[in-house]
């Protein structure tokens, strides 16, 4: 029997496609890396922004309340302006020994944003139910982390290339029984003029901007342990103030008592 991904409130909203999903790596070629912004490979496990290629039309990514008020942020939206960068995501390979701690193209991953706060572990993006008002799925946060399967499958994504640039897509292949959507992620403008995180036949071009490597492994040697010096001696009394000391203590009371012979 397949299990029907039921993203949604109404089937006849969206054009389904049963697919059967091979590991897309199980010919022995090794899957290319996603590439950051520096053109360094992108890992497994290290904060990056995800920053849009086309300038003038927003700027990062973050989770926000908009539609709903919980005690987190459900909504995914792009910043309205290009120089606010929006929150770091993590990115989490179904297969983390396809690329050795790097992030492969054509390949599931779960992302999350990084955020240091009680909310740090509902971040991870999903696909949320459909929206019969504004017939849009939008990719939300709650998802879960790992534990691939038909329960989790509206968790996955993927990082394809377009040209030299790249776009997130939702075409999971951690479920071959699945009945899943194909489709871009991309930008649905709101009522508002919010930016949401969308699945779209229009895509978010995208570049990943390294920020701080928390929990990276680097090949690079250790720092060498501060050097310690012992403190210096306490500086002598020169002769003067001893003499003065010696005058003040002993030969001024001395002085003062024979005043009174």
């Amino acid at each position: 029997m397949k299990y029907s991904l039921f993203l949604i409130l109404s089937l006849s909203s969206l054009f389904f496609t049963a697919l059967s999903h091979p590991n897309p790596f199980s010919d022995g070629v090794k899957p290319k890396p996603v590439l950051d912004a520096d053109g360094g490979k992108l890992q497994a496990g290290v904060n990056y922004l995800v920053l849009p290629v086309v300038r003038g039309r927003g700027g990062g990514l973050l989770p926000a309340n908009v539609n709903d008020n919980t005690s987190c942020p459900r909504d995914i939206i792009q910043e309205a302006s290009e120089i606010q960068t929006g929150l770091p995501v993590v990115l989490s390979p179904v297969d983390d020994s396809t690329g050795a701690g790097s992030v492969p193209l054509s390949t599931d991953i779960n992302v999350k944003f990084f955020t240091p706060t009680v909310c740090s572990n509902e971040t991870v993006w999903t696909v949320g139910r459909y929206d019969a008002l504004s017939k849009q799925y939008f990719v939300v946060t709650g998802g879960v982390e790992g534990k691939p399967g038909p329960e989790t499958v509206a968790n996955w994504f993927k990082i394809e290339k377009v040209e030299s640039d790249y776009k997130f897509v939702f075409c999971p292949s951690v479920c071959t029984t699945c009945e899943v959507v194909c489709k871009d992620v991309g930008i649905y403008v709101g009522a508002k003029g919010t930016r949401f995180l969308a699945l779209s036949d229009t895509p978010l071009l995208v570049m990943f901007k390294k920020t701080f490597p928390w929990g990276a492994t680097t090949d690079s040697p250790p720092l060498p342990p501060a050097p310690v010096h012992p403190a210096p001696p306490p500086p002598e009394a020169s002769s003067a103030v001893a003499n003065s000391l010696f005058y003040a203590s002993v030969l001024l009371p001395f002085s003062f008592l024979l005043s009174f012979f």
